[in-house]
């Protein structure tokens, strides 16, 4: 059993290595611009989770991850020829959720922005409907309903 510290450097190092792979080794008209986001290895080192994205349409998101299997191999040797482990972990390529998860919370701060400024409109010029403080106050008494009229009340 590896130490966590040694699976989160290996990660790293996968992660490099894998990205210098699809640009020089990986030739398939299939992969689209994709960009290695993340790798996590488990910590006794015989798997690795590379994830990815995918800027495209779906199809182009599709071909990617097709062409992305089909390169497993070649990823996978090249990651075996630069790393200093007994063993090459597999390699399991996921589509990273992080852009889609962001475009969703964009969305949702635009809509808010969106309904504070319909907000802001509809209260520009409004008015009470009574008074400003509704709390009656008589006029000798103050915050602590103490008599601050200056007179003796003994």
């Amino acid at each position: 059993m590896a130490d966590a510290a040694r699976a989160a450097r290996l990660a790293d190092r996968i992660k490099v290595i894998v990205a210098q792979a699809l640009e020089r080794r990986v030739k398939d008209p299939r992969l689209g611009f994709v960009t290695v986001t993340d790798a996590r290895v488990t910590n006794d080192l015989q798997h690795a989770t590379v994830y990815y994205t995918v800027y495209g349409s779906e199809q182009e998101q599709a071909s990617t991850k097709a062409a992305l299997e089909s390169a497993k191999g070649i990823l996978r040797s090249e990651v075996g020829k630069n790393i200093t482990a007994r063993l090459t972990p597999t390699l399991t390529f996921v589509p990273d959720e992080v852009p889609v998860n962001a475009y969703h919370l964009e969305d949702l701060l635009r809509k808010t922005r969106e309904r504070d400024a319909q907000l802001a409109a509809a209260a520009t010029g409004a008015q009470y409907a009574g008074e400003a403080d509704p709390y009656k106050k008589s006029a000798d008494d103050n915050e602590f309903g103490e008599d601050t009229t200056g007179e003796d009340t003994e």
